[in-house]
C-alpha cells in the first residue's frame, strides 16, 4: 500500500446496487443467502467484523472513514455508508486515509486507519492512527481521536490481537526499500510498549512481484487447536502476483520472538482467473452468525486492472486443515451467508 496505493474514482464513494450482492434463497436454506461476488463495483482493504446479528463493513476511502452496517451481507449494496469521521485539514493524518479495521475491545468500538501527515504524502510521513468510541453502536456516539500509534519505523496497516490475556499491535513498516511485517505489544487500543519485532520480509520470489519487496496488510485468526495465524498480502498491489501469504506460531509460543513464527512456502490465495479473482489481497477475518470463519479480500475482477479504487470486496468460507491451518475451497462466485 505504496502511494500509488489506490487512485478512487466516483464509483468508490457511491452506494451502487449492480449484480455484486444480489440476494436469492437457496435451495433448501431459507435462511441463508447467497452474497455474489464481488459484494460491491469497488472497495479496497476491505473489513468485516460482526457484533451480534449485525455485520459492519469498511474499505479504503481516501478522504474519510464511513461504515455500512447489514444483518446480511448478501445486501451490503444497500446498505447506506455513514461518514463517521474526515480527516484535519492539517496535521500528520490528514490525508490518503488508508485501510481501516473497526475492532471491538473492553465494551469500546476502535478504528485503526492509516494516514499520511499535509504536505507530506510519502512514505516517510506515514503512519497508523486510532480512533475510540464508547457508544454500542459504532454508527452513533464520539469517535476520539487517540492519536498516532508510536511504532518505530513509519508504516502502514495496522492491526490488533489479543493473546493470553496480552494484546499486540502488527504493522507494515518500512525497513530501507522493503516493507515488512513487525510485531509490539500493547498497554491499552492505542499505546505500544517495549521494542519491536520484525516477524516476517518479503523472502520468497512471489513476495517480489510488480518491481517491490512487499509484505503488507496483516490480518489476525487463532486457529481451532489454539496456533497464531497472520494472513498478509505480498508484492505491489499493481501486480496480478499480489496474493495472501500466512505465518503461523505454535498455542504456546511468544508472539514477540521472531523464531515463533513459521512462513507458509506459497501463497494461500492468488490469481485465479476460473474464479474471477485477480490480484488478491488485503484480507482480513470474521465469523458468521453459525460461528463459521470467513475471510473478506478485495480482489479485481479482470488482469492488469492495477492498483485503484475498482479493486473489489469478495468474501469466501475458510476451513481448516488435520493441522489446524486455514484452508479456502475452491473460490466461488456465489457465498452462502449465514
Amino acid at each position: 500500500m505504496r502511494a500509488f496505493r489506490w487512485i478512487l474514482p466516483a464509483l468508490a464513494s457511491a452506494t451502487l446496487v449492480s449484480e455484486a450482492g444480489v440476494a436469492r434463497t437457496p435451495a433448501g436454506g431459507a435462511a441463508a443467502r447467497v452474497a455474489i461476488n464481488p459484494l460491491l463495483p469497488g472497495g479496497p482493504d476491505p473489513w468485516i467484523v460482526r457484533q451480534g446479528d449485525t455485520y459492519y463493513y469498511m474499505a479504503t476511502l481516501g478522504d474519510r472513514l464511513a461504515i455500512r452496517a447489514t444483518r446480511d451481507l448478501s445486501r451490503l449494496a444497500e446498505a447506506k455508508e455513514t461518514v463517521v469521521w474526515r480527516p484535519p485539514v492539517t496535521g500528520p493524518n490528514a490525508q490518503s486515509i488508508w485501510a481501516p479495521e473497526l475492532h471491538r475491545i473492553d465494551g469500546k468500538w476502535y478504528i485503526y486507519y492509516t494516514a499520511a501527515a499535509a504536505g507530506h504524502d510519502d512514505d516517510a510521513h506515514r503512519g497508523v492512527f486510532v480512533l475510540e468510541n464508547a457508544s454500542a453502536d459504532p454508527l452513533t456516539g464520539t469517535w476520539i481521536d487517540r492519536g498516532r500509534v508510536a511504532t518505530a519505523q513509519p508504516g502502514i496497516d495496522g492491526t490488533t490481537f489479543e493473546h493470553r490475556g496480552k494484546r499486540y499491535f502488527v504493522y507494515s513498516p518500512y525497513v530501507g526499500s522493503e516493507s515488512d511485517l513487525a510485531i509490539v505489544a500493547m498497554t491499552n487500543p492505542w499505546t505500544v510498549t517495549g521494542p519491536e519485532t520484525i516477524l516476517a520480509r518479503p523472502d520468497r520470489a512471489w513476495e517480489r512481484q510488480g518491481g517491490r519487496q512487499i509484505l503488507e496488510g496483516p490480518a489476525f485468526l487463532k486457529g481451532p487447536k489454539g496456533d497464531l495465524f497472520l494472513a498478509y498480502s505480498g508484492s505491489a498491489c499493481w501486480s496480478d502476483g499480489y496474493a495472501v501469504g500466512l505465518v503461523r506460531a505454535p498455542a504456546g509460543a511468544d508472539p514477540l520472538k521472531a523464531s515463533s513464527w513459521t512462513k507458509a512456502a506459497e501463497p494461500i490465495l492468488k490469481t485465479t482467473p476460473s474464479a474471477g479473482v485477480y490480484a488478491p489481497g488485503h484480507n482480513g477475518f470474521f465469523t458468521g452468525k453459525d460461528g463459521s470463519t470467513w475471510m473478506v479480500y478485495h480482489a479485481n475482477t479482470a488482469a492488469e486492472m492495477g492498483c485503484t479504487g475498482k479493486r473489489a470486496p469478495h468474501i469466501q468460507r475458510v476451513t481448516f486443515d488435520a493441522s489446524g491451518a486455514p484452508a479456502l475451497p475452491t473460490l466461488e462466485r456465489e457465498a452462502v451467508v449465514p
